[in-house]
């Protein structure tokens, strides 16, 4: 925060101003301390904006509007005098570190803090949207940090800006390198929009620069206009990014869509928006966690030591791994006291047996590989599926052999074919409640 210039307000409505949080082409914003001490952020209208007649109306309009967004991650508006000498509004203040500043202190985020952050900044989406509004100039100076998730801040005056005497005369709402190209081109703005600017901010969040690189604002604006973006730094875990930068409006996500994919998280991570987070800047990277204003995370005292949390634990593959011993080894054993083993007697009548417990050992790999990379990804329910159906004609197959034997002979000539088999359906049965899955959680505070 900086101090206050002579030529800023010292009074704005009924609200003392104590400091200049920023300044950008619509305006000012200034640290506001209402009658009661509450602390507020000021917005007031730049005097050229103030001399429109359009810009008032459409102000007007968008103030209205915007007291109707009430989302957690947004920063409500509480006040505002759109009919004043200069134009006003104030929102709630978040003593929080923008991510720009957070990113340029501490570099780009894992794969996820990012995800956590785009699950919180889709739900503001989604309530800007629902008020009808469209943020159009959502960027990493506009998300601020709080222990608890992000806020988007700066909705409610972009779009009053649009065709005023300024934007008549070519100035276009939004900034370089997270604009939609239809912001660009002048096709009509909807919350895709939105959607575009947030896959550009994600991008950033993950490498530490725009996918559109940087340079001039006409070099970036050509590239988002009519050139791929560069994800090629981007981590495995983060593929929504690129459907969020479709040229096409119709083609990206809508934030409802990307509500529930970004809090889809396996069950060792944990979205900021979970009450039962053990701490609540367990979402942000811990360096930034730390620069936070208000929070630490103090290392344990020796005066005062507080009982370790066990670690997290890994999904549990020795099922598998026995389930895929079992089933291979039986193919090599004999069924019956003299019979021949399973594996060269395909031709015979045995095929069913072999293609079933090759069934069921490809399921046990699928889990495997997605125990090995289920922290860093979700895991999807078709590979879950696939074993229960194993599971099920492995031990149809299996206990129907058993029966039959049993009933005709006793139990007598059955060999360790069978009981090894037996064994690997159980193991098979039993991997279903140890399967690698993912906790969907809805992003909700």
């Amino acid at each position: 925060m900086d101090e206050l210039q002579p030529t800023d307000p010292r009074q704005v409505g009924r609200y003392r101003i104590t400091g200049l949080l920023g300044a950008g082409g619509m305006g000012r914003v200034y640290l506001g301390q209402s009658p009661s001490g509450r602390a507020v952020a000021v917005k007031v209208v730049r005097p050229e904006l103030a001399q429109d007649p359009e810009f008032r109306r459409r102000f007007a309009r968008e103030v209205a509007s915007a007291r109707r967004v009430n989302g957690f991650f947004t920063a409500a508006v509480v006040d505002a005098d759109p009919e004043g000498a200069t134009p006003w509004l104030a929102t709630a203040y978040v003593p929080g570190m923008p991510l720009d500043q957070a990113i340029a202190t501490h570099g780009p985020w894992p794969v996820d803090s990012v995800r956590a952050l785009g699950a919180g900044l889709a739900e503001a989406l989604e309530a800007v949207h629902a008020a009808d509004l469209v943020h159009r100039d959502l960027k990493p100076s506009n998300v601020l940090l709080a222990p608890d998730g992000p806020r988007v801040v700066d909705f409610g005056i972009s779009v009053a800006a649009e065709a005023t005497a300024l934007t008549r005369t070519g100035m276009i709402v939004g900034t370089p390198g997270f604009m939609a190209p239809e912001q660009l081109t002048g096709a009509p703005v909807t919350p895709a929009t939105d959607v575009f600017a947030l896959g550009a901010v994600l991008a950033y969040a993950a490498t530490g620069t725009g996918p559109f690189g940087t340079g001039s604002a006409q070099a970036l604006n050509f590239r988002i206009a009519y050139e791929e973006p560069d994800l090629s730094q981007l981590p495995q875990g983060l593929e929504i990014i690129a459907r969020c930068l479709a040229k096409d409006p119709a083609q990206r996500p809508t934030v409802t869509a990307l509500i529930q994919e970004l809090a889809l998280v396996t069950v060792e991570n944990r979205t900021p928006t979970e009450v039962d987070a053990p701490q609540p800047t367990a979402w942000l990277p811990t360096p930034v966690a730390r620069a936070l204003p208000g929070t630490a995370i103090a290392p344990p005292s020796a005066a005062a030591p507080t009982p370790a949390l066990p670690p997290a634990r890994r999904p549990s593959v020795l099922p598998f791994w026995l389930a895929i011993a079992a089933l291979a080894l039986a193919m090599f054993l004999p069924p019956t006291v003299g019979s021949s083993v399973a594996i060269t007697s395909m031709a015979r009548g045995s095929w069913p047996y072999v293609a079933a417990a090759a069934f069921g050992s490809a399921t046990c790999a699928t889990a495997l590989y997605f125990a090995r990379r289920g922290r860093t990804r979700p895991v999807p329910r078709w590979p879950r599926y696939l074993h229960g159906v194993a599971a099920v004609v492995n031990t149809a197959i299996i206990v129907l052999f058993f029966s039959m034997l049993a009933s005709r002979h006793g139990i007598g000539p059955i060999s360790y074919g069978v009981y090894t088999y037996l064994f690997g359906a159980a193991c098979l049965v039993y991997g279903l409640v140890r399967f690698p899955s993912s906790k969907r959680t809805t992003p909700t505070v």
